[in-house]
């Protein structure tokens, strides 16, 4: 296998970025040198970026598929291909999950990507289909393996690296450490890079718990959200239903939430993600599935509503707090009889609410939505002309700015939205018209 050395050092210049973490050199070298590397690292640590850069270096030019990342998670693997995309390569990466249209994920395939994202029961049904052609992959990345386990999804995993003959490196990222792999992993002598529990990839951490005085525990969680939900907060519970009757408790007392949870449709699931990055959203209603895997920087608060049946879930959650140089809250909401559980830091301490004032918990930005993207040939400089020339904003009047294959986001303060609506009914972005309302 023979590496472009220049494409990192191109692709970082293009990233605006002026240095390597250790994270990306350690596996750099080590993909050199290694066949089979297991990547120990937690969530916000330049993980990604660190198995991209060797796989980008390894790339040739011809328009075979040559690498394959699965993922155990649709949002991960979205994140991952715009990581990839973010290094404007010469090269193409196609990305393939449930839940998105079958018949679009054939049709990119034609065009044969040299890099391949995925979740694994979508991988496994292009691989039966014929329409992912395995025999050139060189490198394979099994990204969240340990997720991907609890998730089920080892018969998937198998039937890939069964289906992938002449593999000659492997990749297993993970969260926690294995006493030992999968045979089907085919990595019986892997190098591992041990990032958990280094410093420098994790802000300070603060735990907490409060304690109710009876069963009831949502008076306590509504004082707590008035406390601390201008900042943006994950409140976890232990199952969809709970998370559904939660937020609908939390919509009878006024307080503005979104929903997370793998019975939601993609779109639902993408819209409350973005929301909650472009700060239209600042409280996210989840099950574990929101613990690792998606995209969300800089969530100050994590609430534990209800507290996970295992210290790894537990670890996970707070994983999504306190990220590289940011600090982080840890909450633990407790009824009157219940006790800390045995995996709860030593230093934790008891926290101190009252009855809540009435604090205004509306963000200062809406989210609108326009059902124009990437593929109508929309990009965010069209909206950004739009939304300057046409509907008359200005400085910080416009937010952060995503644009979707048939759909686009984009961040407004609040005190603009009805105008906008109004004044943009009848543009059209590219000589398309368009559809534009808020986002809820």
């Amino acid at each position: 296998m023979n590496f472009n050395i220049e494409r990192t050092s191109l692709a970082l210049k293009k990233l605006g970025f002026p240095n390597l973490k250790e994270i990306q050199k350690a596996t750099l070298e080590q993909f050199k040198e290694q066949d089979e590397i297991v990547l120990i690292a937690p969530t916000g640590s330049g993980k990604t970026l660190a198995f991209l850069l060797p796989i980008l270096e390894s790339l040739e030019k011809e328009q075979i598929t040559q690498a394959l990342i699965i993922a155990p998670a649709r949002e991960l693997a979205l994140q991952i291909e715009q990581v990839f995309k973010s290094l404007r390569t010469d090269f193409k990466i196609s990305c393939c999950y449930g839940g998105h249209q079958v018949k679009i994920e054939i049709n990119n395939l034609i065009d044969i990507p040299q890099v391949i994202v995925g979740t694994p029961g979508r991988i496994a049904d292009h691989l039966r289909r014929g329409t992912i052609h395995p025999k050139a992959i060189k490198t394979l990345v099994l990204d969240e393996f340990d997720k991907a386990l609890e998730m089920g999804f080892e018969k998937d995993i198998k039937f890939i690296t069964d289906a992938l003959e002449g593999v000659e490196k492997r990749v297993l990222v993970s969260a926690t450490s294995k006493d030992h792999l999968p045979e089907y992993c085919r990595m019986p002598n892997p190098k591992t890079l041990q990032f958990v529990g280094d410093k420098s990839y994790q802000g300070d951490l603060k735990s907490f718990y409060i304690q109710a005085n009876n069963d009831d525990k949502l008076d306590l969680l509504k004082n707590l959200i008035y406390k601390v939900g201008n900042e943006p907060t994950i409140i976890f519970c232990n199952h969809r239903e709970a998370v559904e009757r939660i937020n609908d408790l939390l919509f009878e007392h006024g307080i503005p939430t979104g929903i997370f949870h793998g019975a939601l449709k993609q779109e639902h699931r993408e819209r409350e993600l973005i929301k909650l990055r472009n700060h239209s959203s600042n409280i996210l209603l989840a099950t574990d599935l929101a613990s690792r895997g998606i995209d969300i920087p800089s969530i100050k608060n994590v609430i534990h509503y209800q507290l996970p049946p295992k210290e790894d879930a537990f670890i996970h959650r707070n994983g999504r707090t306190a990220r590289m140089e940011a600090n982080g809250n840890s909450f633990i909401v407790l009824k009157a009889d219940e006790k800390l559980p045995d995996f709860a830091p030593a230093e934790i301490e008891e926290f101190s609410i009252s009855a809540h004032s009435d604090i205004d918990l509306t963000t200062d930005y809406v989210t609108m939505y326009l059902n124009l993207g990437k593929k109508n040939k929309i990009n965010k400089v069209d909206i950004v002309g739009l939304f300057y020339k046409k509907g008359g904003l200005v400085n910080d009047e416009l937010g952060k700015i995503e644009v979707l294959d048939y759909c686009a986001y984009v961040a407004v303060k609040r005190t603009k939205s009805k105008e906008l609506m109004r004044v943009l009914k009848k543009e059209k972005i590219k000589k398309q018209s368009f559809i534009v309302a808020v986002s809820r």
